[in-house]
């Protein structure tokens, strides 16, 4: 098992836009068989900061679901809406292998 963390930098005048990209992306990634564990849009602290986390069986399988996301038109079109709205500046991606025992 293997969860993905996603640190965004996002522009804070634009988070109606990045909350709405958020609600795209969860339904895709448990489409390619990942769980979705939700976004987290800043709150208290830094008013740009946003964070996703999800998980797939495998890196294996994470690593297909990438790849069948560039050919998904649903994901397609999240990926341009975000691009046409520029409500994220950056992000970097990281992974961890959780322990539940």
């Amino acid at each position: 098992m293997v969860t993905c963390y996603l640190r965004y930098v996002i522009d804070p005048y634009k988070l109606v836009e990045f909350e709405k990209y958020a609600k795209m992306w969860i339904p895709l990634v448990n489409k390619f068989g990942g769980q979705h564990n939700g976004y987290f849009l800043p709150s208290e602290g830094a008013n740009n900061i946003a964070l996703a986390l999800f998980t797939f069986p495998s890196f294996a399988e994470y690593e297909r679901y990438r790849q069948d996301s560039f050919k998904d038109d649903d994901c397609i079109a999240a990926f341009k809406y975000a691009e046409d709205t520029k409500c994220i500046l950056s992000y970097e991606r990281s992974f961890f292998k959780p322990i539940f025992e």
